[in-house]
């Protein structure tokens, strides 16, 4: 099985990833995943995909990141993997689909305004 490469994006994160046929090592930014994500919620929003396909173990995923946050790093390798399963076996894309993970989220900041304190908040108005 050749190298897939997909990519993922959420806010201002951007995530690259290479999935490859191994056994389930997933490496993020050249560090181990419990190493980058400490927290169980991310690692979990990130093995999503795998755990809804039923393909935990079976793929090797290196995966590059960069910008946000990161919850929305996480969410943006979410969206990867989920793109990089459906490339492989499009029968899985009906369980990811269901579950939103197939759907790249358009949420951005909005940008600030000039004349106000930030996008929607107006100065404080003095009566006197």
């Amino acid at each position: 099985m050749e190298v897939i490469n997909t990519i993922g994006r959420r806010k201002t994160s951007v995530a690259r990833l290479y999935l490859q046929a191994g056994k389930g090592e997933i490496t993020v930014n050249a560090k181990e995943l419990k190493e980058y994500f400490p927290t169980e919620v991310l690692q979990t929003i990130v093995r999503q995909p795998l755990a809804t396909s039923g393909t935990e173990g079976n793929y090797d995923l290196k995966i590059n990141v960069d910008g946000g946050g990161v919850a929305g790093q996480a969410e943006a390798i979410r969206l990867a993997i989920s793109r990089a399963l459906c490339e492989i076996d499009p029968e899985h894309r009906p369980a990811l689909k269901k579950e939103g993970f197939l759907t790249r989220d358009p949420r951005m900041v909005e940008r600030k305004k000039y004349g106000r304190r930030k996008a929607r908040r107006k100065f404080q108005f003095s009566k006197r």
